[in-house]
């Protein structure tokens, strides 16, 4: 009996001997935010909810062959955990946090290296701030526990709005799942569908709330952390659009604009593209998300581009448009200044407490002010720039960890710590022409930053740097098939 003790206390310590171990092993997590914001805003779920009510969060799941894992936008908000089939169960009732991981898959780990997993329980604890750790199996006794026997059943909040991952926002997931349901033939159910009725079906008892409002709310106001991961961003995106800039030249393709900025992207730390680049020359800018980039830049036509990185899970989105052979043309030249005319009347009302709707109209008021006496080229011109006086999309969208982020920024008093676009821009059907620029404002004390104005945007500034030498001068691209 004594033997079998000291066997079974060997084994112990060799459990612990490993676990330690693989611990102290080389192991990837985020290096942006410390745990006390992760907990800060896990606070503000409690305080939200109120004290019979739990928050469950499902993070994103793994990926299959050979694609790079992205976590969820919400779940990473939370904890900063970038692992697959992971969830976060808040408690109401007691205030306490319980993160629910996999396995070791010691198979995985010998060929990508080492993924956090539920045997790393105290690793993560101190990574995340949150209070358990434990393995899947666990979290349907939990949820039993948080008092579906004995106590007053709680409400269970969950997401019940698409879970962004990568290079996708909310709305566009949204147009995808409708697209989907049009097809009789397509068995398509969004996942947060899914998780739903698996808790109802499960656990019928419980109220499901959808949490989504809550944390659109909280995501919308960046934190100063959050502003800095942008700004850097920002900077990528800016650097990537003047490295296009330099690269251009008639006889160009689009795509090789795009590959110019995503070297100065994955140069810099990022994991990929915010969104697929827009880069359009000539009539295909006039497509107001054309992907495609497959044709050549004709001597004469301007080239729109915009572009930002998925940087740290964060991105940006900036936009700039410019003459392929290096110089504005008269007509071009008016019709682009009346667009940086607009962005610096908008920027100039931009402030706390002020609305969208307030810094569009005395906007407007300024270009009013600012046309008399100007002239266009053609008459066309002059009807495309009265109507952009009307149009009430230059004041965009929320910018954060998703491009089109989540949260609303019109007709409500603008708050510091939102960070969103301004985007002036105009439509000349009759030649299937489009100008804009676009940049990241954040919301101050005092008033407004743009983030993205080192990026060129004055005429000269513009020409001058198409004018420098590009990555395509440098290595330029080589006739295929390559000859021996």
């Amino acid at each position: 009996m004594n033997c079998l003790k000291i066997v079974f206390r060997l084994y112990l310590l060799l459990l612990f001997a490993l676990s330690s171990a693989y611990s102290q092993e080389k192991h990837y997590f985020q290096s942006d935010f410390a745990p006390s914001e992760f907990e800060s805003r896990r606070a503000r779920i409690f305080d939200a909810i109120g004290t019979n009510a739990i928050a469950l969060i499902q993070g994103a799941p793994s990926v299959a062959g050979f694609k790079v894992f992205r976590q969820s936008n919400t779940f990473y908000y939370l904890c900063g955990l970038e692992e697959g089939h992971a969830y976060l169960l808040l408690n109401g009732k007691n205030r306490s946090t319980t993160l629910y991981l996999p396995h070791r898959d010691a198979g995985r780990e010998q060929s990508q290296g080492k993924i956090l997993s539920a045997e790393d329980a105290e690793l993560v604890k101190q990574l995340t701030g949150i209070q358990r750790v434990l393995p899947i199996e666990f979290l349907g006794t939990d949820l039993v526990n948080t008092g579906l026997i004995k106590a007053e059943v709680p409400e269970l909040y969950t997401p019940l709005s698409p879970a962004e991952t990568g290079n996708d926002s909310r709305d566009e997931i949204l147009h995808g799942q409708a697209r989907a349901a049009a097809d009789p033939w397509d068995a398509q159910i969004p996942r947060e569908s899914l998780f739903k009725k698996l808790l109802s079906d499960r656990f019928p008892a419980f109220r499901i709330k959808d949490l989504s409002p809550l944390l659109d709310s909280m995501r919308l106001i960046k934190s100063p952390q959050e502003i800095e991961v942008i700004r850097k961003a920002t900077q990528i995106a800016g650097m990537g659009i003047v490295e296009a800039m330099r690269s251009t030249a008639p006889g160009v393709y689009e795509y090789q604009l795009d590959a110019a900025a995503k070297y100065i992207f994955y140069l810099h730390g990022a994991q990929g593209d915010g969104y697929p680049a827009i880069i359009g020359g000539g009539s295909n800018a006039y497509m107001g998300h054309y992907f495609r980039k497959t044709d050549a830049l004709s001597d004469g036509d301007l080239v729109l581009m915009d572009y930002a990185p998925d940087y740290h899970n964060y991105t940006s989105d900036v936009t700039r448009i410019w003459p392929v052979n290096g110089t504005f043309d008269a007509a071009q030249t008016a019709l682009y200044e009346y667009i940086v005319a607009y962005r610096d009347a908008l920027f100039r009302h931009l402030k706390p407490g002020i609305t969208s709707d307030e810094v569009l109209d005395r906007a407007a008021a300024d270009m009013e002010a600012y046309l008399q006496g100007k002239s266009f080229e053609r008459p066309a011109h002059r009807q495309a720039v009265a109507e952009g006086l009307k149009f009430r999309g230059h004041f965009q969208h929320p910018v954060g960890m998703a491009v089109h982020d989540v949260g609303r920024v019109h007709r409500t008093p603008l708050q510091p710590g939102m960070v969103f676009t301004i985007d002036p821009m105009i439509w000349i059907p009759e030649e299937k022409l489009y100008i804009r620029i676009e940049d990241v404002v954040v919301i101050t004390e005092t008033g407004a930053e743009n983030l993205s104005a080192f990026v060129p945007t004055s005429l000269k500034e513009v020409e001058k740097t198409i004018r420098e030498e590009g990555l395509t001068s440098f290595r330029p691209p080589m006739d295929l098939p390559l000859k021996n």
